[in-house]
């Protein structure tokens, strides 16, 4: 038998069957179960970007959001919008800066 103990995707229990195993689960329904088990899988599915970067990898990464968002009453739209706004506000990360350090500026004149 493998452990899991993790969220997984809806239909991974009839997939597990097809292939002539059978999956123990059971349903979370305590919303601050839920949302944690969500923000673990977001993390799983970031440090797998970060490990394998693929486009699969990217929609895990987005669906485990999206569905935190969804918890927290947000639409995909709202999540856009305020993307977008931050994005507007504080740009986005094109450039590729990666800052080191920060510093007083020396006033006198």
């Amino acid at each position: 038998m493998k452990r899991y103990d993790k969220l997984v995707r809806d239909k991974i229990p009839a997939i597990a069957q097809a292939h002539g195993d059978v999956a123990h689960t059971r349903i979370l329904t305590d919303d601050k179960e839920y949302l944690r088990a969500l923000c673990d899988k977001l993390c799983e599915e970031a440090a797998e970007v970060h490990d394998t970067p693929s486009v699969e990898e990217l929609a895990d990464t987005l669906e485990a959001l999206l569905s935190i968002g969804k918890v927290l009453g947000y639409s995909p739209e709202q999540i856009e919008t305020a993307r977008l706004k931050k994005a507007h506000e504080r740009g986005g990360f094109d450039k590729r800066i990666f800052l080191i350090s920060t510093a007083p500026q020396d006033n006198h004149v």
